[in-house]
């Protein structure tokens, strides 16, 4: 039976931990269907075969920690990410990212994103293809994309607090009991549509263009807490925050967001 490719005499790394073994590699469209001892596979039911000898063959990388949240809407290879093996990058960390997001907030988002992560937002403000307000319809508009890479977002407290205390609110200040029903239910609702985890960014020395913490930098436990039940509504559970003190701005930070962190987490 005919095969795509062939990868022969690979140096062979199995995702199990098991020692690398050499072997040769039946691939049919985009499937690994055979893996054989080198020799075993006949090269003349190829129709491409790759000599991988001294060449390791490992499982796609999987890289937790991106911020690919705008370039996913226009580059459908997230280079330099897919030239180094990866195949699979996890979006929205750090309390950062672009939805669910109003028309009139984008561009604060982009400061948001241009302070804390130091992507330019020239490049942003051109390069994003903005279809989508909610957190649903962003991963509408990330499916539609044919990618090289897989893409798995979260839903950061930035965007989200943003959207739920609305135009001209001071995105510190403490929410009021209606906004944080908005946040749950934007939660549960991203949860529902496919979001993998909630973010948050803790560290007041992360801020945007015009010097504007992080939206939740010092929002209170019950926020997050509600945030997060109903996340766990919506099917998921994960937590990723950037805690304070991680940059040795506050000595004792640690202490107290372990106190805080561990109340949230039982609430």
């Amino acid at each position: 039976m005919p095969i795509d490719l062939l990868l022969r005499h690979a140096d062979l790394a199995d995702g199990t931990g098991s020692p690398l073994r050499r072997a040769d590699l039946a691939v049919e469209g985009d499937r690994i269907t055979a893996i054989e001892a080198p020799g075993a596979i006949d090269p003349g039911r190829a129709a491409l075969v790759i000599d991988a000898e001294g060449r390791l063959v490992t499982p796609g990388f999987i890289d937790p920690h991106t911020h690919y949240d705008g370039q996913a809407t226009w580059d459908d290879r997230l280079a330099p990410s897919c030239e180094h093996g990866v195949s699979t990058v996890v979006m929205g960390n750090c309390g950062v990212g672009f939805a669910p997001v109003r028309a009139s907030d984008r561009a604060v988002l982009i400061d948001l994103m241009e302070g804390v992560e130091d992507i330019p937002g020239s490049a942003l403000h051109d390069g994003i293809r903005w279809a989508w307000e909610g957190f649903p319809e962003y991963l509408d508009a990330l499916d539609r994309m044919p990618r090289s890479l897989d893409v798995a977002a979260q839903l950061p407290h930035g965007a989200l607090r943003t959207f739920a205390l609305g135009a001209g609110a001071d995105p510190n200040a403490p929410a009021s009991a209606e906004q944080i029903r908005t946040m749950a239910a934007l939660a549960r609702e991203a949860a529902e549509a496919g979001a993998i985890a909630f973010s948050s960014n803790r560290i007041a020395l992360h801020t945007s263009t015009s010097g504007e913490a992080v939206p939740g930098t010092f929002a209170e436990t019950r926020e997050i807490a509600a945030i997060l039940h109903g996340l766990r509504e919506g099917g998921c559970s994960l937590f990723q925050v950037v805690p304070a003190g991680l940059m040795g701005e506050d000595p004792d930070g640690f202490r107290r967001e372990v106190q805080v962190l561990s109340q949230v987490l039982s609430t």
